[in-house]
């Protein structure tokens, strides 16, 4: 039970920290702020124009107990549980799936890399340049059928298959976008791979998908609206941190043992 000092002192934060919200400007990006702080590494770009360094190790791997060519495989805890949840809801819809590539290091795809230059004289692109791959962030997997996950190669051509027109439907809610969409090549300067899952949460997965956004386009819109945001005078740190705080406090009519007011925690207003 908390003593009647700690109560006041919880309700003078909450009602300065509330004061100091109002004051701010009001902000109308269709997804909470929160969501895009990115402070657990969901929402990292990796591109030609954003590069990974070579050091550079997603946090939390686990190892991937799913159908699987080529493995074993790894993911980032988050993404592993997400895709377990994905392939049982694509059991259940008739589809089987298969894991074809998940998490590469840099040193890995620099091999791969290195290895098709010299197997076919350049840089078809193909295979993305070491610290370009998102595969290289724990949260980009490849997905197949098991006529595909056979083959040698992948091609645009697997979109065609119910398995991948699935995928495309119902990734998001798992938290999964397509990375590599059809019409977005000129952008992602990647060809449309409908295999390619990236997880980025289920509420931003929802966002992307729903308006056909790549990654690249995702990320300049957000953050200029939080750019936008604090040319108004907003903090958005500041706003984040009340979104994330515990819900508020909220005196009940009632006593502990000791004469001292019972405290609940009431759902913040988000």
């Amino acid at each position: 039970m908390r003593s009647s000092k700690t109560t006041l002192l919880l309700l003078v934060l909450l009602l300065l920290a509330s004061q100091a919200l109002a004051q701010q400007p009001v902000w109308t990006y269709p997804l909470a702020a929160n969501l895009l702080e990115n402070k657990n590494g969901n929402l990292t770009l990796v591109s030609q124009d954003a590069v990974l360094d070579a050091d550079f190790a997603p946090n939390n791997l686990v190892r991937l107990s799913l159908r699987g060519v080529s493995g074993p495989h790894e993911l980032r805890r988050e993404a592993a549980q997400a895709l377990v949840d994905l392939f049982a809801a694509a059991e259940e819809a008739g589809h089987e799936l298969y894991v074809k590539s998940s998490y590469r290091s840099y040193q890995t795809q620099r091999t791969m890399y290195e290895n098709r230059v010299e197997r076919y004289g350049r840089d078809d692109g193909v295979v993305a340049r070491p610290g370009t791959s998102d595969h290289q962030t724990g949260l980009g997997v490849d997905v197949l059928n098991r006529e595909w996950a056979k083959r040698d190669g992948m091609t645009p051509a697997f979109g065609d298959t119910p398995e991948a027109r699935w995928m495309e439907a119902n990734c998001a809610d798992f938290g999964f976008i397509i990375r590599y969409l059809p019409e977005k090549q000129e952008i992602t300067k990647i060809i449309y791979e409908p295999w390619h899952l990236r997880y980025v949460g289920v509420e931003v997965a929802s966002y992307i998908m729903d308006n056909r956004l790549s990654l690249e386009e995702f990320t300049q819109e957000y953050t200029a609206a939080i750019r936008d945001f604090e040319a108004q005078g907003g903090d958005y740190a500041a706003l984040v941190r009340q979104l994330n705080a515990p819900p508020a406090v909220v005196m009940l009519d009632e006593t502990d043992e000791d004469g001292d007011s019972e405290v609940s925690f009431a759902d913040s207003q988000r």
